[in-house]
């Protein structure tokens, strides 16, 4: 797969988030010439949204004008929170990098294939050394109140602090490289000011762009973004050998038939935008003829890591400030399957404050929203106050619960007239034999015990109210499999069927991670990198992320 001019790329990466920017660097080190396209637009440090009320820069909806780092995505079953720019969902995720526990590698989906714990331990690793993974010990109110709570639930002894992608170093000092010898960016010690899922500011974050991405493109990978794909076809052979041709438009396009649409050629192709960006673009693309021998599996097995997420205000007299820590600081396991963390979105996501309301128990469509209702008429001076969103969030404790469950959902593909959105949007079934739950009994047990500890207010999210669960970390739908009969992608990530096409992000995870699943869908891209062989006599020289890369293959 050497470069020749009848190609523009030798590989092109669909994403720039974590499985995208570790198959930038790693082909890119192998001596193939990489493209990158994201959808969304690059950020500085200095370009984050001073708060989450500047709706340009936090929230992602193109077509309206706003190009921020946050997208939610309101389905019939789950409503989906994810990430958008260069760099993916690092520019806003809680850099919580958890290994999971050892039921995951146990699923029946993909045993069988290899000893996954074994096989991916080496690539954890490399993923933690890259990620700059830190234990965060500082211990704020919010860990005491955690502490405290599994101390009543009688599982005090899984009370561990968070393992993070931060630089801890001295607050607010700027400093060399401390990471890769001097190689990589300046970076500044973490301030513990809590806007994490805002965007860092300072230069703590350990996000993409300060690692995989810094070094793909002193490698010489072309990272473009404001583009959307839309298809992937192949060049002669049906199977994709005689490579592809990749058609993007400008992000926020009305139709495929943009005027500034744009085709290129690549001998391989990485799809890695996200579960939500690479469900949508292989549908499109298997409906549409293009790519017609992928699975018909696709859209199956789609997780939401099983996850309920619900906040807690103190009263100003408990606590005025929360948000002296990283976003995600410390977690319990009130049981084997279920995973509770506190978060803050520091003193900027008063905005988010839109998005919660009085909890609400377990109820069907119909009795939850009657129950919301019962709730504002029984407590109105409570629901008054949460519109009342100044001071939110550095009161907040936001709870979030995450479980190991074996339960999923299916995304299906609905075409539209007239080649609107691309022709295709997604919709969602739920899992006959494994629903997803749409309330989870230790969510509210814990929301109602932090409120009753505080004197504080315990809500739900507002769609939850409406008994649509809501996630932060979709994964599945192309999932790993032995075969394409029971999925979409081989144990290396290569899409059955096709050659050089791989799918490298959420959507390949097979079960549940039941914790924050970044690191693991890095360690996944790290493994199916290490199988992809090297450009004929091309590969790079000194770099201190090839050299640690290279250790680990051998």
């Amino acid at each position: 797969m050497a470069g020749t001019p009848a190609f523009d790329y030798d590989w092109l990466v669909i994403g720039s988030g974590f499985g995208g920017s570790v198959s930038a660097l790693r082909l890119s080190e192998k001596g193939y010439r990489v493209g990158v396209l994201e959808c969304g637009r690059r950020f500085r440090d200095a370009d984050f949204p001073s708060s989450t009320w500047d709706l340009k820069r936090y929230f992602w909806a193109p077509r309206i004008g706003l190009k921020g780092i946050f997208r939610v995505t309101t389905f019939k079953d789950v409503a989906v929170v994810s990430g958008s720019g260069v760099g993916g969902g690092s520019l806003g995720y809680a850099n919580t990098l958890y290994v999971p526990p050892a039921r995951f590698f146990e699923d029946p989906q993909w045993t069988g294939i290899a000893d996954w714990e074994a096989e991916l331990a080496p690539h954890y690793r490399e993923a933690q050394r890259m990620l700059g993974v830190a234990v965060h010990d500082h211990d704020d109110p919010a860990d005491d109140l955690l502490r405290e709570l599994g101390e009543h639930l009688g599982v005090a002894d899984t009370y561990r602090k968070t393992p993070v992608g931060v630089y801890m170093g001295t607050p607010g000092k700027t400093v060399a490289d401390p990471y890769f010898g001097g190689a990589g960016p300046d970076r500044t010690g973490c301030t513990l000011c809590g806007r994490c899922m805002v965007g860092c500011p300072h230069g703590a974050k350990n996000t993409l762009v300060k690692n995989y991405l810094w070094f793909a493109e002193r490698n010489g990978a072309t990272v473009t973004p404001d583009r959307t794909v839309l298809d992937v076809r192949p060049l002669g052979a049906p199977d994709g050998s005689d490579g592809y041709a990749v058609t993007h438009v400008r992000s926020g396009a009305w139709s495929a038939r943009a005027k500034d649409a744009q085709t290129l050629r690549t001998r391989g192709v990485v799809v890695a935008a996200g579960a939500l960006g690479t469900n949508l673009l292989l549908q499109r693309c298997r409906l549409g003829g293009s790519l017609p021998r992928v699975s018909r599996r696709l859209g199956e097995l789609v997780r939401t890591n099983s996850e309920a997420i619900l906040a807690v205000t103190v009263p100003r007299d408990y606590a005025d400030d929360l948000t002296k820590r990283v976003a995600i600081s410390g977690s319990i396991y009130p049981d084997p399957t279920t995973h509770i963390e506190t978060v803050t979105y520091g003193k900027a996501g008063d905005a988010m404050s839109a998005m919660y309301t009085l909890l609400v128990g377990d109820g069907t469509r119909v009795t939850r929203p009657l129950k919301l209702l019962k709730a504002i008429v029984r407590q109105p001076g409570r629901a008054a106050r949460l519109l009342w969103p100044r001071g939110w969030s550095r009161r907040t404790i936001i709870v979030l619960v995450m479980q190991t469950l074996d339960n999923a959902i299916a995304l299906r593909p609905k075409k539209l007239p007239f080649g609107a959105f691309g022709g295709v949007r997604l919709q969602t079934e739920q899992d006959p034999e494994r629903p997803n739950p749409t309330f989870i009994p230790v969510a509210n047990e814990t929301a109602e015990w932090l409120a009753q500890r505080t004197g504080g207010v315990a809500q739900s999210s507002i769609m939850e109210a409406l008994n649509i669960p809501s996630t932060a970390h979709i994964l599945g739908g192309a999932v790993i499999a032995r075969d394409p009969s029971e999925g979409v992608v081989d144990g290396r990530q290569r899409v059955f069927g096709y050659e050089n096409l791989l799918v490298c992000d959420g959507s390949a995870v097979p079960a549940n991670v039941g914790v924050n699943p970044s690191l693991t869908i890095t360690a996944l891209a790290e493994h199916a990198m290490s199988h992809v062989p090297p450009a004929t006599g091309t590969v790079r020289g000194s770099d201190p992320a090839r050299e640690s890369h290279a250790k680990v293959e051998a």
